[in-house]
């Protein structure tokens, strides 16, 4: 999918592009590419003399080679941006080309965005542009409100975090844990746990793109303080992510404490049983020895005199057990 945004009357306007002829009909400040067809490339290279490369969405590409400017003037950034997914949260990569100088090409202050899906800030960005005028004024300002817009992101994905901790620190907090609640809580701790941890590194890869941008004089001095709040407001957020990594551990080893109480019960009572048995097992022990001289062998009622002996003996500790509270 190729999509182009314009500015009128100071809102972002949306034209999605569906061949090579309708490039020429509009002046776009942004271009963004969804899971691009080479077709789609094919139009970019032709009308813009922009060369997206292979890799440009690739995972393991080096770090190095993230954040560079080429000879010819093109700004190139490639950041990640969080998908918070109740089922498979994930982080997408895209690719940002920008010509900042090069006024022998088309695609001079035009930004290009490539990435293989949908992603929730773009969407929100293309939102608030079309309700808020002068929001954006120049492609610049477009990767700038991007960047903005995943910390917010980010941030209400952290709250989100916190409210599901708060659940589960209710249910582990409440004395009657039982397995298969510790089961449920600790499968709840461990996806909050891998969110936080995407999170964390979502925001540090944004510090680094808007850094980036800072560092190579791109921005004006009102988009550069625009960046300064930025980088501001990822550092608290960095920071609650610290806390919250604090509380997923005590919620962690609270619950593992209460798996440990529960086992340990089980552990007590056979314990106790097993003390219980001792005199019962001492007295048939003695009956079972080959002796010739014992009283009770040629007695009647040696035999039901022997267990109820045996039931006594067992009976009895049982009795002061449950007295002393030990088999709760």
């Amino acid at each position: 999918m190729l999509n182009i945004f314009t500015l009128a009357n100071g809102r972002l306007v949306q034209e999605e592009i569906e061949a090579l002829e309708e490039l020429s009909r509009f002046q776009p400040i942004w271009v963004d590419l969804e899971s691009p067809t080479l077709d789609e490339k094919r139009w970019i290279k032709q009308y813009y003399g922009l060369s997206i490369p292979e890799d440009a969405m690739d995972e393991d590409i080096e770090e190095s080679a993230r954040f560079y400017e080429e000879d010819n003037g093109e700004l190139h950034i490639r950041s990640d941006f969080l998908i918070d997914d109740d089922e498979a949260p994930r982080a997408v990569r895209v690719a940002f080309i920008l010509n900042q100088h090069n006024t022998d090409l088309r695609s001079r202050g035009v930004l290009f965005s490539i990435h293989d899906e949908d992603v929730p800030v773009f969407r929100l960005l293309r939102m608030r542009a079309r309700r808020a005028p002068g929001l954006i004024e120049d492609a610049k300002e477009v990767m700038l409100k991007l960047f903005d817009a995943d910390a917010e992101y980010s941030a209400d994905s952290l709250e989100n975090i916190y409210d599901e901790l708060e659940a589960a620190s209710k249910k582990v907090l409440s004395g009657n844990v039982s397995d298969e609640l510790a089961g449920e809580v600790l499968g709840a701790i461990a996806r909050q746990e891998d969110l936080n941890g995407r999170i964390r590194r979502n925001v540090m890869d944004t510090r680094r793109a808007v850094s980036f941008m800072m560092r190579s004089k791109m921005l004006n001095a009102e988009q550069f303080e625009e960046a300064r709040q930025i980088l501001r407001d990822i550092e608290s957020l960095d920071n609650h992510t610290a806390f919250l990594f604090d509380k997923i551990n005590f919620l962690m080893d609270a619950t593992v404490g209460f798996i440990n109480i529960n086992q340990n019960k089980t552990i007590k009572i056979f314990s106790v049983a097993s003390v219980a048995l001792l005199p019962p097992t001492l007295i048939a022990s003695i009956y079972g020895m080959n002796f010739k001289f014992m009283p009770e062998l040629d007695w009647a009622m040696g035999y039901p005199y022997a267990i109820v002996l045996m039931a006594a003996s067992a009976l009895v500790p049982m009795w002061y057990f449950r007295r002393r509270g030990w088999l709760k």
